[in-house]
């Protein structure tokens, strides 16, 4: 990956809001690309819902140029396709429809622009009946699947703790941009990239689909551990904290049953096999559950994978933080902020050649390139200064 990555040259409009379509052209942006993020005069909502979303404006609209538009104007809307004129890429997350509206929906575009890929999320997709039908995050988690597994088995349903289907959009989207990328290298021709919260939510569950299908049974909420292997996935706990361990294959039953000083427990009708010992779970746990409690995470887990067996301690984000591996691996991004400050962000999940970005601007303020990209258009300061007043645009320096 060179110092300008490997999207250096291509441009990229953000409309996204929120998480899903920002996300997406974070990585883009991550990737080399130049990224504007077009938004509304009152700008993304983030922007206006405190701490909670100025997380999310930090976290996926680094290294942008802020251009805040009236769309809905007609010189607004003109600026949009002077804009167009020079995009590569356009994503954006609106509901169905109200791209085709403001006259920005994808046949429209592709047919002024051929050479535009046009990349969009929706909630529950464009084909069925809920396609008008707004798309959050939580809605995505509870409608497929996501919050009928999780959690404890005589408890609530709980969502996962972060932002698991946004996040699965974002990476969908960016996989169909590449490919589209690639494609117009010998087609000439952009793409429509389409995807939904809905089909990236139940793309991420593959293997639990797999179990329906193969079972028929739908898989439930019965809190940690796999429901057909044991111990796997299943929680013990340490003198400071709690450990997972992974153990279910006759070798790795043995190896931990040795470790733990418990060779007896091998053939233990009640252990001896993977159905068993699903079915006595909580006895399985008690028993090896005895051989940690005077150790701490990191002694058990040390003694864990001396043994060959899969270990892991429950941590905070705050020891994540810490982490050697986490610091050496350059995943964690420094970002400068606007008033002399910094932050860490996690940035690419990957590198290239062993390289990637490590350094980032923060989050623009809402317009704050508006004057600069105008003028960059062909806008004199007076036609700027008009546009400002009239409240065609917003500007902030």
């Amino acid at each position: 990956m060179t110092a300008a990555g490997p999207l250096a040259g291509i441009r990229v409009l953000d409309l996204g809001q929120y998480i899903a379509g920002p996300s997406a052209a974070q990585s883009l942006s991550d990737l080399g690309a130049n990224v504007i993020k077009v938004e509304s005069l009152t700008g993304d909502q983030t922007r206006g819902i405190g701490a909670f979303g100025d997380s999310m404006m930090r976290a996926f609209n680094r290294d942008k140029r802020s251009v805040a538009l009236d769309l809905a104007h007609e010189t607004g809307n003109a600026i949009m396709h002077r804009l167009l004129e020079d995009a590569d890429v356009l994503i954006q997350n609106f509901r169905v429809g109200s791209a085709e509206r403001l006259g920005l929906g994808a046949d429209e575009l592709m047919e002024r622009y051929p050479g535009l890929i046009y990349a969009s999320i929706t909630g529950f997709g464009t084909r069925g009946p809920s396609k008008a039908r707004p798309g959050l995050d939580i809605a995505a988690q509870a409608e497929f699947g996501m919050m009928h597994t999780t959690g404890v088995a005589d408890g609530e349903p709980q969502r996962v703790g972060f932002h698991a289907v946004d996040t699965a959009a974002a990476n969908a989207l960016v996989t169909g941009i590449l490919a589209a990328l690639f494609t117009r290298t010998t087609t000439g021709r952009g793409t429509h990239v389409e995807t939904s919260l809905m089909e990236s939510a139940l793309a991420v569950q593959a293997a639990a689909w797999g179990e329906f299908t193969v079972t028929g049974v739908a898989p439930r909420r019965k809190g940690n551990g796999q429901p057909y292997a044991a111990p796997a996935a299943d929680t013990f706990e340490a003198s400071d904290g709690t450990i997972v361990i992974s153990a279910y294959t006759p070798q790795k039953w043995s190896a931990l049953c040795t470790l733990i000083g418990r060779p007896d427990m091998i053939d233990d009708p009640r252990f001896v096999d993977n159905p068993a010992r699903v079915a006595n779970r909580p006895a399985m746990v008690a028993a090896i559950n005895e051989a940690f409690v005077d150790r701490t995470r990191d002694q058990a887990v040390e003694l864990l994978l001396e043994a060959g067996i899969v270990a892991g301690a429950v941590r905070s984000f705050d020891e994540i933080a810490k982490d050697k591996d986490v610091l050496a691996s350059g995943v964690l991004v420094d970002v400068a902020g606007p008033d002399g400050s910094s932050f860490t962000s996690p940035g690419l999940p990957f590198t290239l050649d062993g390289r990637r970005r490590t350094t980032s601007t923060s989050a623009p303020k809402l317009g704050q390139h508006t004057s600069s990209l105008l003028a960059d258009l062909g806008f004199s300061p007076a036609e700027i200064d008009d546009l400002i007043a009239s409240r065609v645009v917003v500007a902030t320096n």
